[in-house]
């Protein structure tokens, strides 16, 4: 099993539809999923961060990149 891991649920991660930890049976499945999740968050979320994915272990790891702002979209943003 291959898991797809929102690294930090932000305000804009809670109040949508997607899941995390999602578990997918293909590698290739997972690392399709983590890009098209992190493509929706960088096009559809707010806009205050960026989103990259990460390979770890059996995990593709969607992490919040450099924040691109001061404020924060709120919930789950302890580095602001």
């Amino acid at each position: 099993m291959f898991k797809v891991i929102v690294e930090k649920e932000c305000g804009c991660f809670v109040k949508s539809d997607l899941k995390n930890g999602i578990e997918l049976d293909s590698k290739d499945d997972a690392l399709m999923k983590s890009i098209e999740m992190r493509d929706f968050m960088n096009d559809e979320f707010c806009g205050k961060h960026s989103f990259k994915v990460q390979e770890v272990g059996n995990s593709f790891v969607i992490a919040m990149d450099d924040s691109t702002s001061n404020g924060c979209c709120g919930g789950g943003c302890s580095s602001h």
